[in-house]
């Protein structure tokens, strides 16, 4: 089957599902790179308008990737619910489109559909939106999760407190919680990407995070972004773990490359409910996406990374997630050049997720070899607020020492929530208010009460 639009009477055919999907994909190195993206923005356009005109039922009946050789496939497959998919079956990509714009489709609407959408689908159509399309309709879908606080709330932004060391040391790491602390970042989750994954530095982070969240009694939850294998052997030994977490990829072959399985997902999954260390809830799993991972590891079978990156969250869904965030610029520019491009994957993932039914955060960040600046990133902050974003991760001063990456600040953390209105998590927040952090209307205070710092540096120093 092939697919076709004109434009001044020149034909543009597509032979696979897969070729029109990747040349209707706004532009990105990435793509390119695979040898896979549109000529220039005539053949873009036309391939768009072919898109458009496909029936969604188009996506059920070809898969981009067969099934019988790839497990995310045929979990894409179980996953599709009949029911859910009534409402738009008799749609084209290009008029629904139009119903998610509607101003009679909201929250009830969205959540309704969502076991009816499949990756493709969702992927498919975010590639014909403009940018205020994909804001508009992500902000109409709200995900709410619970562990020992609630993330997605209307008019809460929470944020993952990043306090990465490059040698792991306990002492610099604790500080840097307390730093973001400080500056009301942590609702969302304190994380720490370990530089080295070993199972006796993982469980002495997790016990240092759980410790310095004890000693402050925050009603947060604390990860170690080790191997979901480690994380395993850690919760054999009972050590204090609370969220599992793990970078997943849209592909088995992808998966592969990060080492893991959908089964060894569920093993810790299992293993994470049945340490019991929710207090409101049992959303146990924190997953990390991005756009490239599956061309990086050439486990993309010629299938654009935007419309890979939308089959990782079918794999996210499949575990009830606390949270998962999309890394945009954390690749390099081989797979988002500048930051027009990773602003464009950052709303086009969070849009995506959020329609799959995920907890979305953002990682807003870039590499220092890309053509990106941190105004680039206050852009893409700023219209993911507007998009109803779960989660944006900070770090001190916007520069993550150990990754070698630009993120967002703390600072950034505290514009976004003091100039657009929105709020942390509610238990966090009572928390702030109730230390001294924060005065009765959320907002941080200019001067915190001496005893909170002290009891701060004190917890700090006593964890390590």
């Amino acid at each position: 089957m092939s697919y076709r639009a004109v434009i001044d009477q020149t034909v543009y055919r597509f032979s696979t599902l897969a070729e029109l999907m990747a040349k209707a994909t706004p532009q990105r190195s990435g793509d390119e790179l695979a040898g896979i993206a549109a000529d220039g923005p005539i053949e873009r356009l036309a391939a768009q308008m072919a898109l458009a005109d496909l029936p969604l039922r188009a996506f059920l009946e070809q898969q981009l990737i067969d099934g019988e050789h790839d497990d995310v496939s045929e979990l894409i497959a179980r996953q599709h619910d009949p029911d859910a998919f009534s409402p738009v079956a008799s749609l084209t990509v290009g008029a629904f489109r139009e119903w998610l714009l509607s101003s009679s489709v909201g929250q009830t609407e969205l959540e309704a559909v969502t076991y009816g959408l499949t990756p493709e689908m969702v992927a498919a159509v975010s590639k014909i939106m403009r940018v205020k399309d994909l804001i508009a309709v992500a902000a109409k879908r709200r995900v709410v999760t619970r562990f020992r606080n609630t993330l997605g709330l209307p008019g809460r932004l929470s944020l993952r407190n990043q306090p990465n060391h490059p040698t792991d040391d306990s002492f610099g790491i604790a500080l840097s919680a307390v730093d973001g602390l400080m500056m009301g970042s942590g609702d969302a989750v304190i994380g720490v990407n370990p530089a080295t994954d070993g199972l006796a530095d993982y469980m002495r982070i997790v016990t240092l995070l759980d410790d310095l969240r004890q000693r402050l009694s925050i009603p947060t939850q604390t990860c170690c972004l080790g191997h979901v294998s480690v994380a395993l052997r850690a919760m054999e030994k009972r050590a204090p773990v609370d969220l599992v977490f793990q970078s997943v990829a849209g592909s088995q072959k992808a998966n592969d490359g990060f080492g893991v399985s959908l089964e060894m997902l569920r093993e810790a999954q299992d293993a994470a409910l049945s340490l019991n260390r929710g207090t409101i809830g049992r959303n146990v799993m924190y997953f990390e996406t991005g756009q490239g991972s599956a061309l990086s590891s050439d486990g993309h079978f010629s299938v654009d990374q935007q419309t890979m990156e939308a089959r990782a969250y079918a794999v996210a869904r499949a575990f009830d997630p606390f949270m998962v965030n999309t890394v945009v610029g954390f690749i390099g520019p081989e797979y988002l050049f500048n930051g027009k491009q990773i602003i464009r994957a950052g709303l086009e993932d969070h849009f995506c997720g959020k329609l799959l039914g995920l907890p979305m955060g953002v990682d807003v960040c870039y590499t220092n070899h890309c053509d990106a600046d941190q105004e680039d990133m206050d852009t893409l902050l700023t219209l993911l607020c507007a998009a109803g974003v779960n989660f944006v991760i900070t770090v001190p001063g916007a520069d993550d020492i150990m990754l070698n990456y630009q993120s967002l600040s703390h600072h950034d953390g505290i514009f976004a929530r003091e100039t657009l209105g929105l709020r942390p998590a509610p238990e966090f927040e009572a928390w702030m208010v109730d230390v001294g952090l924060a005065d009765e209307a959320g907002r941080l205070r200019d001067h915190m009460p001496p005893a909170l710092i002290e009891a701060m540096r004190t917890s700090a120093d006593a964890a390590a």
